[in-house]
């Protein structure tokens, strides 16, 4: 139906005949000629018709936007004065010879020239996809899994596929569960991550394997969550920890080299604590120069119990983060600071401006600076290194509260202050703690199946507090792009950590069984990592959302707007399924 693309036409082409189909993106009538902009997915090309062709010009009027088309014509060059630099196809245009009407299209329900709602957007996405900047981004992704693929071949892996439906597994989040037919009050599960089935994979002696994969999560969702994803999933054997990394590094630095023009450089380490410390944060943005600053060791002593209390704490914090240029913050700007801390569990957000440092205590303002000697306030201004013309603030409470109110709120202010340096800073995190503590019952900081580094299941037992996992994440301008870690691959390791997270060997055996039979014969040392497509896409086109690279994705409450999915089962079906809904109509 077609010799060529519409962006595709050049001035290589002036002189030859074309075909090209594609949607009108714009009728222009301008004294008597009509000019069409036609599209298709790779760009736009100007078509005109002159009224000499009586028959021809009134089908051209008669077309609007969105109709589907087929134009034959002539390329020429454009005249003098009125090439488009702006467009590949700016320095021709086509004189049409003929056009058919494929399809007509409605009045469209979306405005191309006005912001639509995100809801609109989803409900007619094959439209939304239409637009030339969703058909670019959709291929780049293409491209970028095209790229990995290229990578990943040429180093040996072996494009493996898992199964989608399988057995429950704890992975973090709520699974999404398939009841059985065929066994009547049993589930299937979808896959939060090929996450054992890779390691059998390693054990079965494929040595590197790799899957561009859908995961599946039930959890609440954000701009950067979606319950179903995809993930570019990585597992290898007799490699350890410093051979992932190497490989993953090289594929993200080829990938970004490739698609953007961009050298990533070597990516720095860091370890958890460090990140943790300095950042409030596993996943810090490094462009952003402000820092966390303890401050605890100074504020044991002082009066006021809001410092204090979490000073002589040994699960408190207090830490500070010095804005410079920030004493210019009007007191409303600093209690909506206050308000935003607030939504991570802060109970207030203390400061302390330096109007003017060289006049000592008498150039300070801070409702809390009675409570503060002038000691006090000299090791904060040393520590902080703050001058004047910057404002100090604090953060006190349990240490997680501090360490996630801080961290976010150093985020908001480095853009807010516009402190953001550099357009690409990405790290390793290591050094992860194996185990983290809530309620008194030890969680695996990743998952149950990561190994500690350097310990025996021995050692493990009697000191798992304080046990570093053999475990690593890829951080790129704040956004955690993959993790992976050193897989356990002796029975008897993976049968204390088991242990240590409360899982019985009877509760082991149900969930497990599989794995840890396959632990007895011979199994190899391996060790893998897992990107996630969506966030890496979405930060190599500059959007804020990983909805905006996908295809058909779900809204904020898992729903599908386009479908109306989900949507309710036929009673037939629940019936063959033996399941019987306990939701009332009212609900």
């Amino acid at each position: 139906m077609r010799t060529d693309y519409c962006g595709n036409i050049n001035a290589s082409h002036i002189g030859q005949e074309v075909t090209l189909c594609g949607w009108v993106n714009k009728r222009r009538d301008l004294g008597g000629v009509i000019f069409l902009d036609l599209r298709d997915r790779e760009g736009i090309v100007q078509v005109v018709y002159d009224p000499d062709l009586e028959a021809l010009f009134n089908v051209a009027n008669s077309v609007r936007n969105e109709f589907c088309v087929q134009i034959k014509g002539l390329v020429r060059a454009r005249p003098e004065g009125q090439i488009n630099k702006d467009m590949r196809t700016g320095e021709i245009e086509i004189l049409g010879k003929d056009l058919v009407i494929l399809n007509k299209a409605a009045v469209l329900p979306l405005d191309w020239n006005q912001e639509n709602s995100e809801e609109q957007r989803l409900k007619y996405r094959y439209l939304d996809l239409r637009r030339p900047l969703m058909s670019d981004r959709l291929k780049f992704r293409a491209r970028v899994t095209s790229a990995v693929r290229n990578y990943l071949e040429n180093d040996g892996f072996l494009d493996i596929e898992t199964p989608i439906l399988t057995k429950a597994t704890p992975e973090g989040a709520r699974d999404y569960l398939v009841p059985s037919r065929t066994h009547k009050g049993q589930f299937f599960a979808l896959p939060q991550s090929p996450q054992l089935f890779k390691q059998l994979l390693m054990m079965s002696g494929m040595d590197r394997y790799y899957q561009i994969v859908k995961c599946f999560r039930d959890e609440d969702l954000r701009a950067d969550r979606q319950p179903e994803f995809t993930q570019i999933d990585i597992e290898t054997t007799f490699l350890d920890a410093e051979g992932v990394m190497n490989i993953t590094e090289g594929m993200i630095r080829d990938l970004f080299m490739k698609m953007l023009n961009v050298d990533l450089g070597e990516f720095p380490r860091m370890t958890y604590a460090d990140a943790m410390r300095r950042f409030g944060s596993d996943k810090p943005d490094l462009r952003n120069p402000l820092e966390l600053v303890d401050v605890a060791d100074i504020l044991k002593d002082v009066e006021f119990k809001v410092f204090s209390g979490p000073a002589n704490d040994e699960k408190g914090r207090v830490t500070v983060i010095r804005v410079p240029g920030g004493a210019s913050l009007s007191r409303k700007q600093i209690d909506d600071y206050g308000k935003f801390v607030g939504i991570y569990g802060a109970k207030g957000l203390a400061w302390l401006k330096v109007n003017d440092k060289s006049a000592g205590m008498d150039g300070l303002q801070s409702p809390i600076l009675k409570f503060l000697n002038e000691t006090v306030v000299n090791e904060l201004l040393a520590r902080t290194q703050a001058e004047t013309g910057d404002i100090i603030l604090f953060g006190a409470d349990n240490a997680t509260v501090v360490s996630e109110a801080m961290g976010a709120l150093r985020l908001k202010l480095g853009e807010d202050f516009d402190l953001l340096e550099g357009e690409w800073r990405p790290l390793w995190v290591v050094d992860f703690p194996m185990f983290e503590e809530v309620d008194g019952q030890l969680h695996a900081l990743h998952h149950p199946f990561t190994a500690p580094r350097d310990m025996t299941p021995e050692e493990l037992a009697n000191d798992a507090a304080n046990a570093i996992s053999n475990a690593y994440d890829m951080v790129l301008n704040g956004v955690e792009l993959g993790g992976g870690s050193v897989r356990i691959h002796d029975q008897a390791m993976q049968a204390e950590v088991f242990r240590l997270l409360g899982i019985s060997d009877e509760e082991a055996e149900v969930k497990f069984g599989f794995l840890l039979e396959a632990l007895k014969f011979g199994a190899p040392p391996h060790a893998g990592l897992a990107f996630g497509l969506d966030r890496l896409v979405m930060l190599m086109t500059g959007t804020t959302s990983i909805r905006d690279v996908m295809a058909f994705p779900k809204t904020t409450t898992a729903a599908c707007p386009l479908t109306d999915a989900p949507g309710e089962a036929n009673p037939q079906q629940l019936e063959e399924l033996a399941i019987q809904s306990t939701v009332k109509n009212d609900e």
